[in-house]
């Protein structure tokens, strides 16, 4: 496939989004055909984290771009956009080396949450999320480890999906985790996501119909890891919208996550034992905490491969809060535990299929909460993260796919859900959503009333 062609753009005023705005004109070479394309009259904003020919990649950070030469090819994700007839805008701000979900960065500024100001944009994909959330682009490119596609499409209310691991291709995309990376993308809309999902997605063998959930699972402590946060009533919402939607056809089943995987896999006791007081406090359901546990440790091994060599070679200069986590990576010491470790990925992974099998769909928070106030010690911080973790980790460990669904704004700060489907259940996740999210909003709308 040809490279893409590039217009330089002046900058406006963008939220503090992009770190470089230009255009990439659609690839296709028959141009009486674009309006056929599958794209056609999109723009897309494109994370920092992806290579574009004849421009430096930065992963969030200057001394990254300063230490590497500009790309000789395109990444097939972004590639794959533009022949649809996408027209790319520019490369999007993002944490530094994708390493945090708060989406503040001390050297290209923190993009203005558009949907609570005030408030962190959620990252790494921040940049992304808010070039989508204040119309600056149709949809975004970002990827998603830890949280990075999830938590920024919930912190400033649009749709944000998470590829089952694997399925997109992460070529030519600056790794973080290989283990857990994916890429993931943004849209205001869920017509927008399913355009940009037909066209991402690996194509179908098949003209078989989708199967319709035979399955709902919404668990209880999932909702509890909310606190006092759930006076927004989501656990009710997906309740009562589950049973109107999809009526006797499937069951809604509201039995604990946590008491599921800590009967069906049989390693992760290993990981209970040394939790920490906030990962065992009443706030936290302590088999998620260490289902979380494992995937940071192995995220953190591979992040260590991967950069280790540049960081002590180089010594950059990185903001507070991504230093200290980026220090603490390449310290580490985790190889005696791997075995075990990759042995409850595996349970994990097999457990949660045996749960949902293909036609189940689990439903759970996005993240515990409102987002953050921007500058928020970070001390304060820790609560919110290891409750964020622990509902993050599940699609991250298993590698299943999740899309974030916006229910509304109240209280001036965005609400959201998420929905996961089994491995490979991508289409079918993008359909459910599809025929959910207006449901969802007028539950969310009858329930909150005027306090919204």
């Amino acid at each position: 496939m040809s490279q893409p062609r590039a217009m330089e753009d002046a900058a406006g005023d963008d939220h503090g989004a992009f770190i470089q705005k230009f255009i990439l004109l659609p690839s296709s070479d028959h141009h009486q055909q674009q309006e056929q394309l599958p794209l056609h009259g999109l723009t897309f904003a494109i994370k920092d984290i992806f290579d574009v020919a004849g421009r430096v990649t930065g992963f969030g950070t200057p001394d990254w771009a300063r230490t590497h030469a500009p790309a000789a090819t395109t990444a097939p994700a972004v590639l794959a956009a533009l022949a649809a007839g996408a027209t790319g805008v520019g490369m999007t701000v993002m944490d530094e080396m994708a390493y945090s979900i708060n989406g503040e960065n001390a050297h290209y500024g923190t993009p203005a949450n558009p949907c609570a100001p005030g408030r962190v944009p959620g990252g790494s994909s921040s940049g992304s999320a808010v070039a989508v959330a204040a119309s600056l682009a149709d949809f975004a490119l970002g990827t998603d480890t830890g949280g990075s596609v999830r938590v920024p499409a919930a912190y400033c209310g649009i749709f944000g999906l998470r590829p089952s691991h694997g399925v997109v291709s992460a070529e030519n995309v600056v790794p973080m985790a290989q283990m857990f990376d994916t890429v993931g993308w943004f849209a205001r809309d869920v017509a927008t996501l399913s355009r940009v999902s037909d066209v991402l997605l690996p194509p179908v063998s098949t003209d078989a119909e989708l199967p319709r959930p035979s399955r709902v699972i919404i668990p209880a402590d999932c909702f509890k890891i909310l606190g006092s946060s759930d006076d927004d009533h989501t656990y009710e919402i997906l309740n009562a919208c589950a049973a109107k939607v999809f009526g006797s056809d499937a069951v809604v089943d509201n039995g604990d996550l946590g008491d599921f995987v800590s009967s069906n896999v049989p390693r992760i006791g290993k990981f209970m034992t040394d939790l920490s007081a906030i990962e065992a406090s009443s706030s936290c359901v302590p088999s998620l905490s260490a289902i979380s546990r494992v995937m940071r440790v192995l995220q953190r091994s591979e992040f260590k491969a991967n950069h280790a060599e540049w960081v002590n070679t180089v010594k950059p200069n990185l903001g507070p809060g991504i230093r200290e986590r980026v220090q603490e990576a390449i310290a580490s010491e985790d190889r005696s535990a791997m075995d075990d470790l990759h042995a409850v990925r595996t349970e994990f992974k097999s457990a949660l299929a045996a749960l949902l099998k293909d036609d189940g769909i689990l439903a759970i928070p996005t993240v515990p909460g409102a987002p953050p106030k921007l500058r928020m010690d970070a001390a304060l911080l820790e609560d919110f993260r290891a409750r964020a973790f622990s509902l993050l980790s599940i699609a991250g460990l298993s590698g299943f796919c999740q899309v974030s669904i916006p229910l509304g704004t109240r209280h001036g700060v965005p609400v959201s859900v998420s929905l996961l489907a089994g491995h490979g259940g991508d289409r079918f996740l993008v359909a459910v959503a599809q025929e959910l999210q207006e449901a969802l909003q007028a539950e969310a709308a009858a329930a909150w009333g005027s306090s919204a």
